[in-house]
């Protein structure tokens, strides 16, 4: 069954998805508060195992169905876009302005320090 067949039926988003689930609920339950943070770190980890699995391809000649099924698959179906911008504004709408920006920028720059990260490693 080709990598493609594998991320279109599912089965690789179903552990990613379940593995975002089980972390966020994990550091929101030591966190608690208003501040996403189980989405930031969701986000965060998941952007350095993807700059991890970019920087194979890049560098040591992955092969593409690992990379389609790790990347696209795994790392695709554990980070959230969506959530961040739910989170971001729903922080706004309820006055923490200053969480929300924070939130952004934690997501965005921390997310693409950690891909950059990941990159780095993978070259190694």
């Amino acid at each position: 069954m080709s990598a493609g067949l594998w991320v279109a039926l599912g089965a690789v988003g179903a552990v990613g998805a379940t593995a975002r689930y089980l972390l966020d609920a994990v550091v929101d339950a030591r966190t608690g508060g208003l501040f996403p943070y189980g989405t930031l770190v969701v986000n965060l980890a998941g952007s350095l195992v993807f700059g991890v699995v970019s920087g194979l391809v890049l560098y040591h000649a992955f092969p593409s169905t690992p990379r389609i099924l790790l990347g696209t698959g795994l790392c695709g179906s554990f980070t959230t876009f969506s959530t961040l911008c739910l989170e971001t504004v729903a922080l706004a709408s309820e006055g923490e302005r200053g969480a929300a920006l924070l939130n952004l920028t934690a997501s965005l720059a921390g997310g693409l320090a950690a891909a950059a990260a990941g990159l780095a490693l993978a070259a190694l």
